[in-house]
């Protein structure tokens, strides 16, 4: 599974979050979270858990769909 970075940022901005904000709740460091928007690296299930549940969706609202453009 991917991270959607437009559909994060969308997140970020209506919740007005900075991103170091999101990595504290989810309880992940900002060097991972770069690593994963810059795909770099694939997150765990549970890692994006925890970001949707930082951002307070379910994780098909910040995953890449099948067929989604990246």
């Amino acid at each position: 599974m991917k991270i959607d970075n437009q559909k994060v940022l969308f997140l970020l901005a209506e919740k007005g979050m900075i991103y170091k904000e999101l990595c504290s709740k989810a309880g992940i460091s900002d060097v991972e979270f770069r690593k994963i928007r810059a795909g770099k690296r694939n997150p765990k299930p549970a890692t994006i858990g925890k970001i949707a549940n930082a951002l307070d969706v379910s994780v098909h609202e910040i995953i890449v769909q099948e067929g989604d453009d990246d």
